[in-house]
């Protein structure tokens, strides 16, 4: 099951420059944002991305920026931890 959260808002960056194709990435991503096509990653679906911060805290060339622990997904995994409803405090979303 894909997860999506809102559209057009993650903080996900690759510098194609850097990357180097190890797939490291690939391994510690939760819901399947990137692929390789041969040695070259992509950004499949950047609206499912989390912005847990595990691929960029895995990449060892530098390449993956991502702002972790901002966002609608933060509010989701605080509202599990904590228990209660999700609050992004961002007045606009249900999350």
């Amino acid at each position: 099951m894909k997860h999506l959260y809102l559209k057009n808002v993650a903080t996900l960056e690759l510098d194609s420059d850097k990357c180097n194709g190890c797939g490291l990435c690939l391994e510690v991503c939760p819901h399947e944002v990137f692929s390789l096509q041969g040695r070259v990653l992509q950004i499949d679906d950047r609206d499912a991305c989390m912005e847990c911060g595990a691929c960029a805290l895995n990449c060892p060339f530098d390449a993956i920026h991502v702002s972790s622990g901002v966002g609608c997904a933060n509010a989701i995994i605080w509202s599990k931890i904590r228990g209660g409803e999700p609050s992004c405090d961002c007045g606009g979303c249900q999350c």
